[in-house]
């Protein structure tokens, strides 16, 4: 298993009451996954929302079980924002 940290942003980082915390995760589904299980209730909706990178690359529309992270990787966790 990677080894991996997950960034937390805006309404994500309210709902998880943590900014980031460390994973162990192979996928961004695992890597999610255990983050809905860590902290049950209003992050599983927040997350439903989100967009997400890995060491700074979008993850766009690929599905989150293709998404393979590797040891040390970054996710950060983006829920939409408002304004322009």
């Amino acid at each position: 298993m990677a080894k991996v940290t997950v960034r937390y942003w805006a309404a994500a980082k309210a709902a998880a009451r943590v900014a980031e915390e460390p994973h162990e995760a192979d996928t961004l589904a695992a890597a999610l996954a255990a983050a809905r299980e860590r902290h049950p209730g209003e992050l599983s909706r927040v997350l439903s929302r989100c967009s997400f990178l890995v060491d700074g690359d979008p993850v766009g529309t690929r599905g989150h079980e293709t998404v393979r992270l590797t040891d040390g990787c970054t996710v950060e966790v983006l829920p939409p924002f408002a304004g322009g």
